[in-house]
């Protein structure tokens, strides 16, 4: 029932404090065109019917607060409520951008800190904590890249960004933002880039190289240092996509392994909430050669106080005031209370999930690339495909079981693609139920493909018309 059918004439849920400011005329405050004729038809409910119609209807949405949700490359892990608690402390929570620098010294000790720590997660020199979101950070970083080489005075020879085949769909878009021409490099047949295909490609049109480590079918690249030479040699720089850094922390660094630039996903990575259209947060490292470059401002630490700083060269702000401040807390206390050590064991135990629910489940469906994975892993869902139940079969009827589908059909470069992080957050028991699950699906697949063709049946939303939601959404309720 919807809160208009609940309403009933005198029925209220609230009772406003009688004024303690002078009564004005709404015309002397508010122009009359800009004033209601009618009343607003709000319902007239009790607050007990609004808090128990809210609590149902959120009750009918899945989250990583209500179960599994194993989003390949989005790494939906549980988000600690102490970070909740400190983000919400008033020296953070009750302050504002445009307070003067020595009122606000803690908050910019903060993202100080976090700028060193997220250099030193990066092995490279400092960061921008402005980009608010994963593909803001590539543009952030792909204007970098164009102001280094028209700073070289190759801005106008230097067009090319190359991107792999396996990449996220952010990367050409991008660099086709920032001004860019996209060149797709293939993979190998071990996942990787392939080499040949890259040297082929580089030249003095080479501006840079975007690519995700490990890529998008979760695998580590096999020849990254060749593949570094080969950008760097033709001049070129190179772009660490920061989207699946959640298997690397602690264990290897993209500054050593010859990135110029990376970008982190704190909303991932660092398990500040995500989803739902923000706020994110996706905080830009670079090389000592690119650091003047940074957007403005940076927080910079001389004579005693931290204050804001403009680099020499900076592609200038990108975002209003200091970045989403909130999430750079929740972030900060993730790494801290973590330290080296955690952050290590969050990589060790994400990669352990993920091989041992892929070595679980690659009898049941195929899997492509057969190989030691990192956080994440790619399935197809071809072998039902012959059956004649697709991935997108799959996937809803994993809402049967109450657990979130994983992201299906992608990479594209993969035929009925599943791909599934586990995430380190998730035990062992979990896991166990998801593969139950998964070898059930494929059990019914073989047995009553129809049973898989008509689900969910179970949820509060039945199986959608996706052609119809796609080209005609309804957007307002």
């Amino acid at each position: 029932m919807l809160l208009l059918e609940m309403s009933k004439p005198g029925r209220c849920g609230y009772t406003l404090p009688k004024l303690d400011v002078p009564e004005v005329s709404l015309d002397e405050l508010i122009p009359r065109s800009y004033l209601r004729e009618t009343e607003p038809g709000l319902p007239q409910v009790t607050e007990p019917e609004v808090v128990r119609y809210f609590t149902q209807l959120s009750r009918k949405n899945h989250g990583v607060d209500v179960g599994f949700y194993p989003l390949g490359s989005c790494t939906m892990k549980y988000n600690p409520r102490v970070h909740e608690d400190i983000a919400a402390l008033p020296g953070f929570s009750r302050i504002h951008p445009r307070q003067p620098e020595s009122t606000v010294q803690g908050a910019l000790q903060l993202m100080y800190e976090l700028d060193q720590c997220l250099a030193e997660i990066a092995g490279l020199a400092k960061s921008s904590l402005l980009p608010a979101a994963g593909a803001h950070g590539e543009l952030a970083g792909l204007l970098i890249i164009k102001a280094y080489h028209k700073f070289n005075g190759e801005a106008d020879q230097r067009r090319e960004i190359i991107i792999p085949d396996s990449a996220h769909g952010t990367n050409p878009a991008s660099a086709q933002m920032a001004g860019f021409t996209v060149k797709e490099v293939p993979s190998d047949q071990r996942g990787g880039v392939d080499v040949a295909a890259l040297r082929e490609m580089v030249g003095p049109q080479t501006a840079g190289l975007m690519l995700t480590n490990p890529n998008t079918l979760g695998l580590f690249d096999e020849n990254l240092e060749e593949i570094a030479a080969i950008i760097h040699d033709a001049g070129g720089l190179l772009y660490y996509d920061g989207a699946n850094a959640n298997a690397i922390l602690g264990i290897t660094r993209p500054g050593d392994t010859g990135f110029d630039i990376v970008h982190f996903n704190l909303h991932k990575t660092f398990s500040t909430p995500h989803g739902g259209g923000g706020p994110g947060a996706g905080p830009i490292v670079v090389s000592e050669k690119l650091v003047d470059f940074l957007p403005s401002p940076i927080v910079e630490y001389s004579d005693g106080r931290y204050h804001f700083a403009t680099p020499k060269h900076s592609i200038g702000p990108i975002k209003a005031f200091y970045g989403n401040f909130g999430v750079l807390v929740k972030a900060y206390s993730y790494i801290r209370r973590l330290g080296a050590e955690g952050l290590k064991s969050v990589s060790e135990n994400a990669v352990l999930n993920a091989n041992y629910v892929m070595n679980q489940l690659k009898d049941d469906y195929y899997l492509p690339y057969d190989r030691t994975c990192m956080h994440e892993f790619v399935l197809s869902g071809k072998r039902q495909k012959e059956l004649g139940v697709s991935t997108l079969d799959i996937a809803k009827r994993l809402l049967d079981y109450g657990v979130h589908a994983p992201t299906i059909y992608f990479p594209l470069i993969v035929e009925e693609a599943i791909m599934i992080e586990p995430t380190e957050t998730e035990s062992k028991a979990t896991l166990d139920v998801f593969i139950q699950t998964m070898k059930t699906i494929a059990e019914e697949a073989r047995r009553n493909p129809e049973q898989l063709k008509s689900a969910p049946t179970l949820t509060p939303v039945k199986r959608l018309d996706e052609t119809k939601a796609a080209r005609q959404p309804i957007l307002k309720y």
